[in-house]
């Protein structure tokens, strides 16, 4: 009978570590692609984070089961195609990316960057306007993140701004947010 236990316990234990060493050869496109975006290797952590997310794709359950490394993976991912400066590639994945790895937030920024760029001023407070519903909605799920409150207000402040003046050009839209200094005065001339 003990030996019975014993075999079946060293038949658990071994296919056990055979189902980790498995993931863990089946999940090395993560660990590249986390020290390639710690590098500043942005090209090579895209390629593999699209590898990883292609294989967490292709098994649903493994993604269910591993919901936590997957929504690091996507949250990764979507870091990278914003530091690429590839918005419209940013807003696409936070479409199909899970809550957890803050979709609303990095199309929020993505909408935001290419307003700021925007020369029609129509446009410029469509893409505005976007930035502000997905900031809307990041506060929303995530409520204590202040650097999405804080984005969000600019991002409100901003559209307000330019509602009021359309036409101020790209590179001084900023300048909006600033109150007016007062300047010196001139001094009155008496006699």
């Amino acid at each position: 009978m003990t030996r019975t236990i014993g075999s079946i316990l060293v038949g658990l234990l071994l296919i056990a570590g055979v189902g980790l060493i498995g993931y863990a050869r089946w999940t090395a496109h993560i660990a590249t692609a986390d020290e390639a975006l710690a590098d500043g290797r942005l090209d090579l952590a895209l390629a593999e984070y699209a590898l990883a997310e292609a294989r967490f794709d292709a098994l649903p359950a493994i993604r269910q089961l591993a919901g936590g490394e997957y929504t690091r993976v996507v949250g990764n991912h979507l870091l990278a195609l914003y530091r690429l400066k590839r918005y419209d590639e940013v807003i696409d994945l936070a479409q199909k990316a899970p809550a957890a790895a803050s979709p609303s937030f990095w199309s929020g920024s993505a909408f935001f960057q290419k307003a700021i760029v925007e020369e029609q001023p129509e446009a410029r407070l469509g893409w505005l306007g976007r930035a502000e519903e997905e900031f809307r909605k990041a506060i929303e799920a995530a409520p204590d993140d202040w650097d999405t409150k804080y984005d969000f207000e600019l991002t409100t402040r901003l559209a307000a701004e330019l509602r009021k003046q359309p036409k101020t050009p790209p590179k001084q839209m900023m300048q909006l947010l600033r109150p007016p200094q007062p300047g010196p005065k001139t001094p009155r001339r008496v006699g």
